[in-house]
C-alpha cells in the first residue's frame, strides 16, 4: 500500500464526506507508514482525521474528506 492507495481506500469507505475504515497491518513498519501517510494527507488538506485507534491487528481511521479527486 502507498499514500495514493490509502486515499483511494478512504474515498471508497466514505459516506458523504465522512470516512470510517479499518486497515489491517502486518508489522509495526506498516503502522508507522500508515501514520506518516495520514499526516501527509492532512498536511495536503485532503482529509481531517478525527480518530485513529491502534488495535492488535489493524488500525481504525475515522475522519472527514476535505478535498480529493479521483
Amino acid at each position: 500500500m502507498n499514500k495514493n492507495k490509502l486515499l483511494q481506500n478512504l474515498l471508497h469507505a466514505n459516506r458523504g464526506n465522512l470516512f470510517s475504515i479499518e486497515i489491517p497491518k502486518a508489522t509495526e513498519i506498516d503502522e508507522k507508514m500508515i501514520k506518516e501517510w495520514i499526516i501527509e494527507l492532512e498536511r495536503e488538506g485532503k482529509i481531517k482525521l478525527r480518530e485513529l485507534v491502534q488495535q492488535e491487528s489493524s488500525i481504525y481511521l475515522h475522519g472527514i474528506l476535505k478535498y480529493a479527486s479521483d
